[in-house]
Order: C-alpha cells, then sequence, then structure tokens
C-alpha cells in the first residue's frame, strides 16, 4: 500500500502541523493550499488518503470531495470541519466523505481516523464479507465492519432477516469500531431500524468512533434503536 496522504488547507499553520505529524507516522507527505490544487496534486499522486478542509476559497472541501470521488471513488477522504458543525460533516458523508475530524486538531483524534482508514484499507473484502451473523443465548449479532454503503445496506438487510428467523430476543448491529458509514449508508440503516421497530422487534446498536456516534445522534437514529460502547454493554443491558 502507498503511504502518501495528501492534506488539503488553506492555512499555513495548519499544513505544517499535519506534515510534521504525519511525516513522524511515517508518511510521506503532500500539501496543496487550495482545493484546485489539491485535485491536481490527487490526480497526479493518486495518494491513498486524502485529508480536506471544507471551508476554503477558490474551491471548498465539498467540491474537492466530489471530483476526487469521480476520479476515484474508493479513495478514503476525511473531511476536516469546524468543531461540532455536524451538518457540513452529513453533508461531505452523503458525498462519500468516509471520516470527519474537527477543528482544532487534536493528535489523537487524527491517529485514531488514520487508523479507522486503514482498517478498512486492510479489510479490503467485499461487501458480502463486511456483513456476518453469529448465535449468541439471548441474541442475534449482525457484525459490521470496513465501510457502510448503499452496497452493503442489501447484505446488511439479508442478514437481518435471518437473525429475525433466530427467534431471539434481541438483535445486535455490532459495528466494528474502525467501521465508517456513509450518508446511503445512514439512509439504510435509519429506513431498516424504522421498519422493524413498527413490528416490535428489540434491536439495539454497538461499537462505531465517537464521530459517527454523533451523527447517529443527529440524525435521530439514536431514537429508533440504543446505543453501546461494545457488544457485552449492549447484552449486559438485557
Amino acid at each position: 500500500m502507498t503511504t502518501k496522504i495528501l492534506v488539503i488547507d488553506d492555512e499555513q499553520p495548519t499544513l505544517k502541523m499535519f506534515s510534521l505529524l504525519l511525516s513522524a507516522y511515517g508518511y510521506e507527505v503532500l500539501t496543496a493550499e487550495n482545493g484546485q490544487m489539491g485535485v491536481d496534486v490527487f490526480r497526479e499522486h493518486s495518494p491513498w488518503l486524502v485529508l480536506t478542509d471544507i471551508k476554503m476559497p477558490v474551491m471548498d472541501g465539498i467540491e474537492v470531495l466530489k471530483r476526487i470521488k469521480a476520479v476515484n471513488p474508493h479513495t478514503e477522504v476525511i473531511v476536516i470541519t469546524g468543531h461540532g458543525d455536524m451538518d457540513l460533516a452529513i453533508q461531505a458523508l452523503n458525498l462519500d466523505a468516509t471520516d470527519f475530524i474537527n477543528k482544532p486538531l487534536q493528535r489523537e483524534a487524527l491517529e485514531k481516523a488514520l487508523e479507522r482508514a486503514r482498517e478498512r484499507l486492510a479489510i479490503a473484502r467485499s461487501e458480502e464479507e463486511q456483513i456476518t451473523l453469529e448465535e449468541r443465548p439471548a441474541a442475534a449479532v449482525v457484525g459490521v465492519r470496513g465501510n457502510v454503503t448503499a452496497h452493503t445496506i442489501p447484505h446488511l438487510n439479508e442478514a437481518f432477516d435471518k437473525a429475525v428467523k433466530m427467534g431471539k430476543p434481541t438483535i445486535l448491529i455490532d459495528f466494528d469500531e474502525n467501521a465508517s458509514i456513509n450518508g446511503a449508508g445512514i439512509t439504510g440503516l435509519k429506513e431498516l431500524l424504522s421498519g422493524n421497530r413498527a413490528r416490535g422487534l428489540h434491536v439495539v446498536l454497538a461499537g462505531l468512533s465517537s464521530n459517527f456516534k454523533a451523527v447517529f445522534a443527529s440524525v435521530g437514529i439514536t431514537q429508533l434503536a440504543d446505543l453501546f460502547d461494545n457488544e457485552n454493554e449492549a447484552l449486559g443491558s438485557q
């Protein structure tokens, strides 16, 4: 896997900070001071991951995201948003950004975002293999890994239907902590939970990073199913 990472931000201090941190982690860091330059650098070097600010002159991060995804839809793109700017984060996820981090940049948040990106690439498997189904004494557990997209949702629905047929009192959808979910995946999950809530099924969620927990709360998914940190906590609460 190439170790090139592209950082796009119009603030020089931010670019320098990213360059220092990412170089210390062993990556080859490419930088661009605006969106148009960033797209040009991406086309020339094809980095495996792009970090882009959202609010920039010349071309904003949303347009950068669109153009990069048009060139290579499998590129990991992490957007940098203002602290608590959930609307922009959700807009980016709807355009297939795979993650987001907030300004001011926190080293721990960057490290976790990089870890999640590496994990998703390491999975590098088909959508079918992203979804697993296991039986527990009092629950059926649907496991979810990687990046959940519109292509993943049919497999999630299929596994969920099989979980229902197990006849367990609880169905747990257990996200790997490094999993991500784009806009289409969020919509598909919300539809799944809404439909099964009407059927009276007891469904709980576990896992996911704090970023996506915040997104789930923002779009109302936590009103359809309780969200726990991990499987043990979720099943221990029943």
